[in-house]
């Protein structure tokens, strides 16, 4: 699936200039009576327990209180360009002046050759080479992130601008950072080069980084990689950052792979004890369209990487509210209609209703088999009918902010479109 000219396209929609971020459900469903919008709803809410703690907090938030709301969404190529994501992050964090929380656990996916996120910017030298989960060939040791970068010179920079090209001037800022490295070695530090800006550094061996407490609140930082001495075949290799604050409100990370699917996940040994460091309050999981892509498909195999992925966010937080969204419609080999989707729509079903956890059915909401074509023919899918345009990806963050305020409406018996009218209107 993921051939040059796919991944070139990721590389050309983060790259594109984004427009303001307005809500366009209210002005555009004339326009395309293909889409099912009656089946925008989050199924199966009621039969679980853990959204109705999650929407008392992010009430909480919207009421202008102080809470905490940490959000994971994982996926493949959707994901890691963070499009739609970040389309949601920032109606989230904008729904009150409390609700901005920090930026969080990042990748600086250019260090490793692949397209990274318009809404932050990474700088660096040196040479470094790129390893993704989703890569059959590739071995090396991954985290979260599923992608890591290897650096085996003598010293190389790295710059992180926490803000860039993002719906709106969001403005993070960060007084801690971790760096995520294979700190089981000591082939290499870090350094930076502005002399009193380390007021403390904690390490963690299980979780595999290093956190610097910081003298400044800053928006970009910039240090290096440095080899010590002259060790034998020396390496350095980065697995991730955050950027941290003291902030309280929606935090919204995002973990994606260009190509990946449950099984390469599965391929991260430490992903594991990372995701332990965190108390998800909801977890989104839009892994599938990798999984069902080929022909070769294994429903069984499937069925099995989803539910570990579902019971290690329960491992994470017992109470996390698990939301499972079903893969869009799309085309195999920019030919076939892929009748696999709903293979997996079957089976993502059965794993929310034997967990208690819900469903958001994007296939459905598409118009079912075959709907990316009208999507396609109406410009909202380039030719591959996998990605989407820019207002694709902005028609799926609208119908799914509806869909979650819609239930979070329901549940605290709140006026229908209270909250997403506060929302959109912020």
């Amino acid at each position: 699936m993921m051939k040059h000219k796919i991944v070139l396209f990721c590389l050309f929609l983060v790259s594109s200039s984004i427009m303001a971020q307005d809500y366009v459900l209210d002005t555009i469903q004339n326009k395309y009576p293909f889409v099912n919008w009656k089946a925008n709803q989050i199924k199966f809410v009621e039969n679980a327990p853990s959204f109705a703690k999650l929407f008392r907090k992010l009430d909480t938030i919207a009421k202008g209180s102080e809470e905490d709301v940490h959000i994971f969404h994982i996926g493949g190529s959707h994901i890691q360009a963070d499009i739609y994501s970040n389309r949601l992050r920032t109606y989230l964090q904008h729904m009150s002046p409390t609700a901005k929380g920090q930026r969080g656990f990042i990748y600086p996916y250019k260090i490793a050759g692949t397209n990274n996120p318009s809404n932050y910017n990474v700088e660096f030298d040196g040479k470094w080479k790129g390893y993704r989960c989703s890569i059959k060939k590739d071995s090396v040791a991954w985290g979260m992130a599923g992608v890591s970068a290897v650096f085996k010179d003598s010293v190389a920079n790295i710059k992180i601008k926490a803000n860039h090209r993002g719906y709106d001037a969001q403005q993070y800022d960060f007084n801690r950072i971790r760096v995520f490295y294979d700190n089981w070695s000591d082939d290499y530090e870090i350094n930076f080069k502005e002399s009193g800006l380390i007021a403390d550094t904690k390490v963690n061996k299980e979780a595999h980084f290093i956190e610097f407490v910081l003298t400044q609140t800053l928006e970009e930082l910039e240090f290096c990689v440095q080899r010590i001495g002259n060790p034998e075949n020396p390496e350095f290799l980065m697995m991730g950052m955050e950027l941290m604050n003291d902030n309280r409100g929606v935090e919204y990370t995002t973990i994606g792979v260009n190509g990946a699917s449950f099984n390469y996940y599965n391929r991260c040994k430490y992903f594991d004890n990372q995701l332990m460091l965190y108390k998800p309050d909801l977890f989104i999981v839009s892994v599938g369209t990798n999984d069902g892509y080929h022909p070769d498909f294994k429903p069984d195999e499937y069925r099995k990487y989803y539910e570990n992925l579902i019971l290690m966010a329960q491992k994470a937080n017992p109470d996390c509210a698990v939301l499972l969204t079903v893969p869009n419609d799309s085309y195999y080999k920019r030919k076939y209609p892929n009748p696999r989707t709903r293979v997996m729509q079957k089976i993502i079903y059965d794993l929310a209703k034997k967990h208690k956890m819900a469903v958001w059915d994007f296939y459905e909401i598409m118009g079912g088999f075959n709907s990316s074509k009208d999507w396609y023919q109406n410009k909202l899918m380039p030719r591959d009918r996998i990605h989407f345009t820019q207002l694709g990806y902005r028609i799926k963050a609208d119908l799914l902010l509806q869909a979650l305020t819609n239930s979070w409406e329901k549940e605290l018996q709140l006026a229908p479109n209270s909250v997403l009218n506060q929302i959109i209107n912020e």
